[in-house]
C-alpha cells in the first residue's frame, strides 16, 4: 500500500487528534493512531476508549488500500521537523513495516495490527439531532468550562450540561460555588432534550472549534454523542445521570446592583488579592454610594490591603466576601466592557451580568458568598 500527502496537512490533522491519547492508556494500541486509506482518502483516528475524534485528508496519489496503527509519538515527533513537502508512504501490508520517504531521507518504523484498534461506540438510530452553528457552540462552550467540578462523588458536575429546548439552547456549567448559564437563542431542538458532555471532549471541542465555519452536526443517545464538523468527527461517552435543577439556585430578587468597568474591577482584585490568605483568597466587597471597597486580610502574617474603586451604586450600604480567584474567573469569561452585579444578602449568591447582552444570547454567571468574620 501506498500514498503521497502533504506533510504539514498530516500534521496539522493528526496533532489536532492527538490531544485525545492518554499519557498512559490500559491498551497499548491506544498509543496509536489508527489510520486507514479507501479510495484516496487518507483517515486517520484516536482514541481513549471513551472519546474517540477522527478526521480525514486526500491524497495526491496512493496505490491500494488497507488500515494500519502506529505509534503517534514516534509519528509526530518526525513530521513536527518537516517543513512543507510531499511525504510519500509505502507500507508492506503483511509485516507492516512502513517507511516514510521525505525531500532528503527516509524513515522507517513497524505499524501494528489495525484489528486490535477498539471499535468506536456509534449513536443510536433514532437520536436525537441538532444543528449549532460552529462559533455559537464554540462561545458557549468557552464561558462555560472553566466552572466544571472535579468531583468524583457526583460525576454529573463533571461536564457541561446542554439543556436544548424549542426556543434555545443552554449550556450550564457548576462546581457547586460557581454557575455559569450560557443561552443562545440561535440554536433550538425540535423538542425537549438534554445531556452532558464530559469536560474532556468539552475542551477537545474548545480547541477545534475556532478553525470551524459552519455548522456542527450534533447527534445522541442516552449514552453516547456524535459531533460532526468540516474536518472533524468527535464520538463520546456522556456523563450518566440527572443535572440539578440549575434555574432553582438563581436568586431571583436581588435589590442590591451595583455596576462597575470590569478591567478595572480585575486589576483592583489582583492587588488586593496578593493579601488574602492563601487558603482560602477570602476578598470582601463593601458597597456604598457610587464606590466599592475592596479589602482583604490575612491575620497569619498580619498583612492587609483595601482599594476603593468607583461603580454606578445607591442603594444600602452591604459587604459580602466571596473567592478573588473564582470571581477574578468569572469576570475574565465575560467580555462586556462593564459588569453588574447583583445582591440579596450577605448569605446569598451573587449573580454577574454583561450590563448589555450579546445579541441573541442571555449570559449568567452566579458565585456563593464565604462566611465575613466581622
Amino acid at each position: 500500500m501506498k500514498f503521497i500527502v502533504s506533510s504539514t496537512a498530516l500534521f496539522g490533522h493528526l496533532q489536532a487528534i492527538s490531544r485525545v491519547i492518554n499519557s498512559k492508556n490500559s491498551l497499548p494500541v491506544l498509543d496509536c493512531f489508527l489510520i486507514r486509506l479507501a479510495d484516496g482518502t487518507l483517515s486517520m483516528t484516536a482514541s481513549d476508549n471513551d472519546t474517540t475524534l477522527s478526521t480525514s485528508i486526500e491524497t495526491s496519489e496512493y496505490e491500494g488500500e488497507g488500515s494500519f496503527a502506529v505509534s503517534s509519538k514516534t509519528l509526530l515527533d518526525a513530521l513536527k521537523e518537516i517543513p512543507e513537502q510531499p511525504l510519500s508512504f509505502e507500507i508492506n501490508m503483511d509485516n507492516l513495516e512502513i517507511t516514510v520517504h521525505y525531500q532528503n531521507g527516509k524513515y522507517s518504523l513497524m505499524g501494528q495490527n489495525a484489528d486490535e484498534y477498539p471499535q468506536t461506540s456509534e449513536v443510536k438510530s433514532g437520536a436525537t439531532q441538532v444543528t449549532i452553528g460552529a462559533d455559537v457552540l464554540m462561545n458557549g462552550v468557552n464561558r462555560c468550562i472553566f466552572a466544571t467540578a472535579d468531583d468524583e462523588l457526583r460525576p454529573v458536575m463533571n461536564g457541561v450540561y446542554f439543556d436544548i429546548t424549542p426556543e434555545d439552547l443552554t449550556l450550564v456549567a457548576t462546581d457547586g460555588q460557581r454557575l455559569v448559564r450560557c443561552k443562545s437563542y440561535l440554536a433550538h431542538g425540535n423538542e425537549k432534550a438534554a445531556f452532558i458532555l464530559p469536560k474532556k471532549p468539552a475542551t477537545l471541542l474548545k480547541n477545534l472549534l475556532p478553525k470551524e465555519e459552519g455548522d456542527v452536526q450534533i447527534s445522541f443517545d442516552d449514552r453516547n454523542a456524535s459531533f460532526v464538523l468540516e474536518d472533524y468527527r468527535m464520538v463520546c461517552r456522556l456523563i450518566e445521570g440527572r443535572y440539578p435543577n440549575y434555574n432553582s439556585v438563581i436568586p431571583q430578587h436581588n435589590p442590591h446592583c451595583a455596576t462597575i468597568d470590569r478591567q478595572l474591577f480585575i486589576s483592583a482584585l489582583r492587588r488586593v488579592s496578593v493579601f488574602s490568605s492563601q487558603a482560602i483568597s477570602l476578598i470582601k466587597l463593601s458597597l456604598s454610594d457610587n464606590a466599592m471597597k475592596i479589602s482583604a486580610q490575612d491575620i497569619d502574617f498580619s498583612t492587609s490591603a483595601e482599594e476603593t474603586i468607583a461603580c454606578q451604586y445607591d442603594g444600602t450600604p452591604l459587604g459580602i466576601g466571596f473567592k478573588s480567584t473564582f470571581l477574578i474567573d468569572i469576570l475574565n469569561n465575560i467580555s462586556s466592557q462593564n459588569v453588574t452585579i447583583e445582591l440579596a444578602d450577605p448569605s446569598r449568591a451573587g449573580l454577574i451580568l454583561p450590563e448589555e447582552q450579546d445579541e441573541n444570547e442571555d449570559l449568567l454567571m452566579l458565585l456563593m458568598p464565604m462566611m465575613l468574620n466581622d
